[in-house]
């Protein structure tokens, strides 16, 4: 398997809809993740096995910036090309997506969490793969019904 590099994320525009959220790359390409985002309280452990794709938008909730988690399928180019970046952390390992955003590799599974002291704008995780898709909002204890 070819090894991949960290890359840094471009600024990308962003929709949320009442359907799902839309990102649209640098290159004009689109991607929509269905269904209204889960709201879970400072962390969310996504499933194993599932790609992980980090979204924290700017404060206007129009813009913001995506990080794959641990994808080693995807080749530079191609994320270079849409503003999609990439952090490859190994088990035990915690890094620093964004400002107030962590990732941490915990075995198979992630673990995203954010500090909304820090954190400024809305953070979102989708966890998915051919079977199925996860959405969720991290937001601050309490914002959680």
């Amino acid at each position: 398997m070819t090894s991949r590099s960290d890359i840094a994320p471009e600024t990308l525009t962003v929709s949320l809809e009442s359907e799902g959220v839309e990102v649209e790359y640098l290159d004009g390409r689109s991607v929509f993740y269905h269904g209204v985002p889960e709201k879970k309280a400072g962390a969310v452990h996504c499933p194993p096995g599932k790609d992980v794709h980090v979204l924290v938008t700017a404060p206007d909730e129009t813009q913001g910036v995506m990080v794959y988690v641990n994808d080693r399928n995807t080749h530079d180019d191609i994320l270079e090309s849409t503003g999609v970046g990439r952090v490859i952390i190994e088990g035990g390992e915690t890094a620093s997506l964004f400002p107030g955003v962590a990732a941490e590799s915990t075995g198979y599974r992630v673990e995203v969490s954010a500090d909304f002291d820090v954190a400024d704008g809305r953070v979102f995780v989708f966890a998915e793969d051919q079977m199925g898709e996860f959405s969720y909002e991290l937001v601050p204890e309490s914002e959680v019904a």
